[in-house]
């Protein structure tokens, strides 16, 4: 549903975004189905953005200016508690974040404290910079499983985010990544951006395509990107003894574990939400060349036409799926 509301006022040490573009993710794709298990209805979608900055309010940080070209940091904490003490805000206690337990920046204005800002250069796209949150999200993964060089890594389910992962990946050294799924365009994507195998475990035989890639002894790290119990159970059955899996994919439901297996393989198993604000500023990868995002991006809608944006990213036939919130020709 679209509401006619007024345009806000940015307060003190706060900030007005003209917002111009939102990405879809599929977290988003659970809120749409009324499904994610951390959110309450009606919600205001809305967390991958980017926009320009069009009005300051009162003491708001000198770095900033009209014109500016900014992404939005989503994670809302309390910086009181004990992780929020100890640097991991991502693991606040009473952590909201915009389009999910507190309200998104699905809107034409958006006003928000100027601690969530960060400008983006002025030759990054908007589109790319709706991508610095899922961007963000890669770089915290990865820099949670430690080095990967010369390691043989899966990475279970292949959305955006799994692909960009991939991605990574190889650029700090893994020996092989191969990516699942079932959708075979995404598949598709993920080969096109340079990931050694791409396997549709609803038509192929994984343990056998690992054979033929000489993963005889299972994967070193594994990456579950899809919260899907059935492709958990599946990657546990083919790590190696004494390998790692983080889980990154949030579920609808209790997901079973093999705890036996995980135990006589001595498997390490960990929990990776969010990111941290220093993975937020490295956005020079994409900058630089060293991450190119905009292969993911293989869709764009005007938010008008925000039902086609959800349809088509619920499909599995896309990448990522941008919303265009541009509402006059000179924007």
């Amino acid at each position: 549903a679209f509401e006619t509301v007024p345009v806000p006022q940015p307060g003190k040490g706060q900030v007005l975004v003209k917002i111009k573009r939102i990405g879809i993710c599929g977290s988003d794709i659970h809120v749409y189905h009324g499904k994610h298990p951390y959110t309450s209805y009606p919600v205001t979608q809305g967390h991958e953005v980017s926009g320009k900055i069009v009005a300051l309010g009162k003491g708001a940080r000198e770095d900033l200016f009209v014109g500016q070209k900014v992404t939005i940091e989503p994670q809302c904490v309390c910086g009181k508690c004990h992780p929020c003490r100890n640097g991991k805000y991502n693991l606040c206690e009473s952590l909201k974040v915009m389009g999910f337990q507190t309200t998104g920046t699905a809107s034409e204005y958006f006003a928000v404290d100027d601690a969530k800002i960060t400008p983006i250069p002025q030759e990054m796209s908007y589109d790319e910079g709706a991508m610095i949150e899922p961007l963000a999200v890669t770089i915290h993964a990865v820099k949670r499983m430690g080095d990967v060089t010369g390691l043989n890594v899966a990475v279970l389910g292949c959305g955006p985010i799994g692909i960009l992962l991939s991605q990574s990946l190889k650029a700090l050294g893994a020996a092989k990544v191969m990516v699942t799924d079932i959708s075979d365009y995404r598949l598709e994507l993920a080969r096109k951006m340079g990931v050694d195998a791409a396997v549709n475990t609803a038509k192929e035989d994984l343990p056998q395509i690992m054979k033929e890639q000489g993963l005889v002894e299972g994967f070193d790290v594994g990456l579950e990107m899809s919260g899907n119990g059935m492709a958990l159970q599946q990657m546990i059955s083919v790590m190696r003894n004494g390998g790692k899996i983080s889980l990154l994919g949030i579920s609808n439901k209790p997901v079973p574990m093999d705890m036996n297996t995980i135990i006589t393989k001595g498997l390490t198993l960990q929990g990776i939400y969010g990111r941290h604000l220093d993975n937020w500023h490295q956005m020079s990868y994409m900058v630089q060349g060293g991450l190119d995002v905009s292969p993911i991006i293989t869709h764009r809608f005007h938010y008008t036409d925000f039902q086609k944006g959800f349809e088509a990213m619920n499909s599995g036939k896309s990448g990522k799926v941008v919303l265009d919130w541009t509402t006059k020709k000179e924007d």
